[in-house]
């Protein structure tokens, strides 16, 4: 993707007091594309290819501005999210999580043991708390499983939010 495309794309995200520069119907335009969800698989399997970071931040973004399912989105970003060439991991955590589907309680649960280098610094453990939030909405018994097992992390945040979730589902 050219500098200038990244930049038509990123006139989709929101600046306070600014506001959107660009419409979807503008990157559609210009990408060939009528529908956003199409263009943002597109645009990230492209990325995931070349392992461009930027791009698949860019697909992310494109994929927010057209709200579109998520369903098709979901392989990709299992496969995506332990890479550590891309800095997306929060993002991919929280799509993953909009989907409510047990076969995304593997990849949520290694975000709670696994911190990428570009977050070591968060001793929030926000991406953690995302993939516990994340299992807390899914049905069944693999989620439910995961918490319980959390439960026991030696971080605290972990712990807590495991046993927020269990007790939110009422399975404490």
């Amino acid at each position: 993707m050219t500098p200038e495309e990244q930049d038509l794309i990123m006139g989709l995200v929101f600046v306070p007091g600014v506001g959107r520069t660009r419409t979807l119907d503008e990157v559609l335009a210009h990408f060939g594309e009528s529908d956003g969800g199409a263009l943002a698989l597109r645009l990230l399997l492209d990325a995931m290819e070349r392992r461009d970071a930027d791009d698949v931040e860019m697909a992310l973004i494109v994929h927010g501005a057209a709200d579109a399912p998520v369903g098709e989105f979901m392989e990709p970003l299992i496969e995506l999210f332990p890479a550590e060439w891309h800095r997306d991991h929060e993002d991919i955590v929280s799509t993953l999580g909009k989907l409510r589907s047990p076969k995304t309680v593997p990849t949520l649960v290694l975000a709670t043991h696994w911190v990428p280098e570009h977050l070591d610094f968060d001793d929030c453990r926000a991406l953690a708390v995302k993939a516990i939030w994340a299992l807390g909405a899914i049905p069944g018994e693999e989620a439910r499983d995961a918490l319980e097992g959390l439960r026991d992390a030696e971080n605290e945040i972990i712990r807590e939010n495991a046993v927020k979730q269990l007790a939110r589902r009422g399975e404490l």
